[in-house]
């Protein structure tokens, strides 16, 4: 009895595959064809990612935001074969579609300030306002840039602090880059007494210009009177030097200004505070 009902069941089961054999046919097509759609996403992700990863290497990007970009570019690519792989084999895509988007949409909520943060760090590298061993000023932090990651940017000031600037705040402010010029122009303010004589003074400053080795001759050297203040004459000298001389020439050239006045009798005003004492009338005590 047992025997002819498993007979029964293989001939029901044999009847139901000839009966249903196109439907299991295009079924067994659309695994098939999933199967080649996920292989050669794969493929063509790992392609992708790897040209877009030697590209932005050849444009001198930051090797580790180059790997991140490449890995984002590599796994968006899956996900798109995984979503018309899926397609293929009937499931309803928008509905993954749509649990893909709400979940990105909370982790970007999540992330807001990373995320920002990771823009930024793209921008930077992309654009290259500064790169390392630079001397910058951003927003007001001045050091040497060390590295830009993706996330942040570390320098090295000059009284050997690390700090570590997030890059959303670097891209919202200021970026000075102190060393992208080979050549900077220095500033000084001299000031002198009221009964100096201006062309002396003006003969003198400008000499210590001319015969400083480490100025460019070749640029314009000015000496002129910048300001008729309440207690001096304040003198503006401005002169060109290669950038990494240009805060020992600084220094240097505000050492000889000093000297040179003082050999010349010429003084330099201060600040001086004159007291006035009045005399008071004696009052006898009862």
């Amino acid at each position: 009895m047992e025997e002819l009902n498993v007979a029964d069941q293989i001939g029901n089961a044999g009847g139901w595959l000839v009966a249903n054999q196109e439907l299991l046919l295009s079924y067994a097509v659309n695994i098939v064809a999933a199967i080649v759609i996920l292989i050669i996403g794969i493929m063509v992700s790992r392609a992708v990612a790897g040209a877009f990863n030697r590209m932005m290497q050849a444009r001198h990007i930051d090797a580790t935001v180059a790997d991140f970009l490449s890995a984002l570019v590599r796994y968006g690519i899956i996900a798109f074969t995984l979503i018309a792989a899926l397609g293929r084999i009937g499931v309803q895509t928008a509905s993954v579609i749509a649990v893909l988007g709400a979940a990105g949409l909370a982790v970007g909520l999540a992330l807001q300030g990373s995320l920002s943060n990771l823009a930024a760090g793209v921008l930077l590298v992309s654009f290259r306002p500064f790169r390392s061993g630079e001397y910058v000023d951003l927003g007001g932090v001045a050091g040497t840039v060390l590295n830009v990651q993706i996330f942040s940017t570390t320098l090295r000031t000059t009284d050997g602090k690390i700090v570590v600037v997030p890059n959303g705040k670097i891209i919202s402010g200021n970026i000075i880059n102190f060393s992208r010029e080979p050549i900077r122009r220095n500033e000084f303010i001299i000031s002198v007494s009221y009964d100096a004589d201006i062309d002396q003074v003006k003969q003198i400053l400008t000499d210590i210009l001319k015969s400083e080795e480490r100025i460019l001759q070749d640029r314009e050297i000015l000496v002129r009177v910048n300001e008729l203040g309440s207690s001096s004459v304040n003198f503006i000298m401005r002169a060109w030097s290669n950038s990494g001389d240009l805060l020992m020439v600084y220094w240097d050239v505000l050492e000889r200004v000093k000297k040179e006045l003082d050999a010349n009798g010429i003084g330099l005003p201060y600040p001086q505070m004159g007291i006035h004492v009045n005399p008071t009338k004696k009052t006898d005590i009862l």
